[in-house]
């Protein structure tokens, strides 16, 4: 088991993938929200400010290129995007519910099966660390859609969530993040989550030393 979290552009270090060396994506892009972050008494926080700053457009072409590369796909506000048609949803159904956010959330996938959704706390995680972080209870549960064992790319790796879930369910993970800040979040939240049970050594490696 492996992980990494690059800091970068995401569609720079995209390229620098192998051909088949991302068995499955999990991702959250940015919704293109901007100034609609704004209100309730939540708006003012710091932290959403800061998603006002980064959040304003939708990286279609990026999310166009991730839709093809990799076999298993979930990616999330797929709502707010330009996908193909798909069989598989997966809706995290928030609690709770505010008047000025969504009650639920949606993922696109390209999976054949029936559309799933969960029931969970918006941040029942305590502390969140991130405008946008998911809840690690939705990316475990997510985690069980894809196969066993598999490499995770998570391009928008925020504050780590994703690789967290990766390491505890044995799965390796790339993440890329463009803020240093939140790339630094997301090493030290994923190496303090490698169970004790992993075989040694785990640890992080550098990206052409995931596919030596």
């Amino acid at each position: 088991m492996s992980w990494e979290v690059l800091q970068g552009d995401c569609r720079e270090l995209m390229k620098s993938l192998p051909a088949g060396s991302v068995d499955a994506i999990c991702a959250d892009p940015p919704y293109g929200l901007g100034d609609r972050w704004t209100g309730g008494t939540w708006g003012a926080n710091p932290m959403y400010e800061d998603a006002r700053r980064w959040d304003v457009v939708i990286p279609q072409d990026t999310i166009d290129a991730l839709v093809s590369l990799a076999k298993v796909s979930i990616i999330w506000g797929g709502n707010y995007y330009k996908m193909p048609p798909s069989r598989c949803l997966l809706s995290w159904d928030k609690n709770p519910r505010m008047d000025t956010m969504a009650d639920f959330e949606l993922a696109w996938t390209n999976l054949d099966r029936p559309s799933k959704s969960m029931t969970e706390n918006r941040n029942p995680d305590g502390k969140r660390l991130h405008p946008t972080q998911k809840p690690l209870s939705v990316m475990l549960w997510c985690m069980s859609f894809l196969p066993e064992g598999c490499t995770v790319l998570d391009p928008f790796c925020g504050s780590g969530t994703t690789g967290v879930a990766c390491v505890q369910t044995g799965r390796n993970f790339i993440g890329f993040e463009l803020d240093p800040k939140y790339c630094e979040i997301a090493r030290r939240r994923i190496s303090e989550a490698v169970p004790l049970w992993a075989p040694e050594p785990v640890k992080a490696v550098k990206l052409p030393e995931l596919f030596a």
